[in-house]
């Protein structure tokens, strides 16, 4: 008995390792799936996807991850290859919608997000503007009330917010002085940026942002930077309303000080309705009020005074 104790002891010694590595090989899908793509192995990628897939089945997990080569193979110009894998990313979401919220956990939001702006970066690839907006449009009556909204809008702002009147801002809270509206700017160029307190590219436009504020005072440039709370705070750690303020203004003071007295209106909605789930994102406004250059993401100093400069003529 002694001696069959003892064996069974080894098999479990043996098994238990193997099946903790087989767990966590499967736990990292999305990280194995991104490893290969940064370094273009397309093929690796879709065999890590289909292993996982016939040992997991669909899970919100392989969907993100599938949703990464999406973006990857349309990063690459490979748009047919893309728009067929956000599309079975979308099909796939849209199946696991039907026995679970969207919001749930966070890979579901992410690779459904991803599906439509592959989709409608494909269409307009192709030069289906309008069906890209129909697309996208459609996608914000459906999902406008999850965590996917702001990226839906920012896709469709980048194809149609150009030359149109620049969203309202919502200006109740505020950090530093209060925000003037936008309607009461007009006859002045206008910079809206939009930042987050724990995004590290945000800090680093700081001072392009400031040195261009200080060059085209000349012009009356306005400069707005819209932010919103997160739930969180240093280290991520879970914050009420009131201790992430405090955060936010101590984050200010320490990375923000060559724009302390820059208004600083603190509301999701302005992120919703800019599409600001990229953070910086940054929006030029001409002179009459409408919106001359959208941009997620960080700009150089070059650029970004080129957009200004377009707009203070």
């Amino acid at each position: 008995m002694t001696l069959c104790l003892a064996k069974r002891a080894l098999v479990l010694i043996l098994i238990v390792p193997a099946c903790c590595i087989f767990l966590a090989a499967q736990a990292d899908l999305i990280g194995n799936v991104r490893t290969e793509l940064a370094q273009n192995r397309f093929s690796a990628a879709e065999a890590e996807l289909q292993n996982y897939k016939g040992q997991r089945g669909v899970t919100p997990e392989y969907l993100e991850a599938l949703s990464w080569l999406a973006r990857a193979e349309a990063a690459a110009g490979q748009w047919d290859r893309a728009v067929a894998h956000a599309s079975e990313t979308r099909t796939l979401c849209e199946q696991q919608l039907a026995r679970r919220k969207l919001d749930t956990e966070s890979h579901l939001p992410m690779a459904l997000g991803a599906s439509y702006e592959v989709l409608a970066q494909g269409m307009a690839e192709k030069g289906e503007h309008a069906d890209a907006i129909r697309l996208l449009r459609a996608a914000l009556a459906r999902y406008g009330n999850t965590s996917i909204r702001a990226r839906l809008q920012k896709n469709l702002n980048l194809l149609a917010l150009i030359g149109q009147p620049a969203p309202a801002l919502q200006e109740t809270q505020y950090l530093g002085p209060k925000p003037p509206p936008l309607a009461s700017l007009k006859g002045s160029p206008v910079l809206l940026f939009f930042w987050a307190h724990w995004c590290i590219d945000c800090k680093a436009e700081v001072p392009v942002i400031a040195r261009l504020r200080q060059e085209f005072a000349g012009q009356h440039l306005a400069v707005i930077g819209p932010t919103q709370l997160y739930g969180y705070a240093a280290q991520g750690a879970d914050a009420a309303p009131a201790q992430e303020r405090e955060y936010i203004e101590a984050v200010r003071e320490r990375y923000y000080a060559s724009l302390q007295d820059m208004p600083v209106p603190l509301s999701k909605q302005n992120f919703d309705a800019y599409g600001a789930s990229t953070t910086p994102t940054l929006v030029v406004l001409s002179r009459d009020g409408k919106v001359s250059t959208y941009h997620p993401g960080a700009m150089s100093y070059g650029d970004l005074r080129e957009a200004i400069e377009k707009v203070a003529r």
